[in-house]
């Protein structure tokens, strides 16, 4: 398995959106520069499809240094990863991963889908700037939503030179990863808390409740070896 770090901005209430698709400012200009710091550290950058259409993403490292940033070529440029069952991300040349690739300053995308055929235009423009669709087989539910197997997915990345991934969101992803089944995957946890409650009905964080064989309910989960670093100017 690749090493897996899972890394979110959220709010006192545990939010990472006011609501699905709006963009919600919760990052401050420190936890930015870590994230693209984080991003120098690992191989690939893993996001979900809902994600890629509300913010059009760039998904690499500015870091001076890293490739395309005063670097050599794209050393230190993370793959990015897009998790897109239906190839629903109606991406173009336009879009900001796409721009990055033509200045040197990003990596084309690979984006995990179920279909065994995606669209001949979306892969043609993919694997003209070196990306890639990735096909797996994901469960359905009865609310049309696909379900990963993140040991799947995992070893499918590691395969293909993945040796670490930093997930960013959003909410199903990573509650998704947060689901009992598969929380052992997650080698590291980076939070970013900021000092607001963004209200009821927002986008909510938050693993499944867990019950023990009594039926009473128990801590969903914990974290060991915490350590917690305050930035005095929040």
């Amino acid at each position: 398995m690749p090493f897996t770090t899972l890394t979110f901005a959220t709010s006192l209430d545990s939010s990472i959106a006011l609501s699905p698709g709006a963009r919600t400012a919760l990052s401050g200009p420190q936890s930015k520069a870590m994230t693209h710091y984080l991003r120098s550290r690992h191989d690939g950058i893993l996001i979900g499809v809902g994600t890629a259409v509300a913010d059009d993403p760039g998904l690499n490292c500015r870091v001076t240094g890293v490739g395309g940033y005063g670097g050599e070529g794209l050393d230190g440029q993370p793959r990015p990863v897009v998790i897109d069952p239906t190839a629903r991300w109606d991406f173009s040349e336009d879009s900001k991963l796409f721009q990055l690739c033509r200045e040197g300053r990003g990596r084309a995308p690979w984006i995990v889908t179920v279909l065994p055929e995606p669209p001949a235009e979306k892969r043609m423009l993919l694997e003209k700037y070196g990306g890639q669709f990735i096909t797996l087989n994901m469960r359905s539910s009865d609310d049309n939503k696909h379900h990963i197997d993140w040991n799947d997915l995992l070893l499918t990345l590691r395969s293909k030179g993945l040796q670490s991934v930093m997930i960013e969101g959003g909410a199903q992803v990573i509650n998704s990863l947060l689901a009992p089944a598969y929380m052992s995957l997650i080698n590291s946890v980076i939070i970013t808390i900021a000092p607001t409650w963004l209200g009821q009905g927002g986008v909510v964080v938050s693993p499944a409740r867990r019950f023990d064989g009594e039926g009473n309910s128990i801590s969903a989960a914990r974290l060991r070896n915490v350590n917690t670093i305050s930035d005095p100017g929040s």
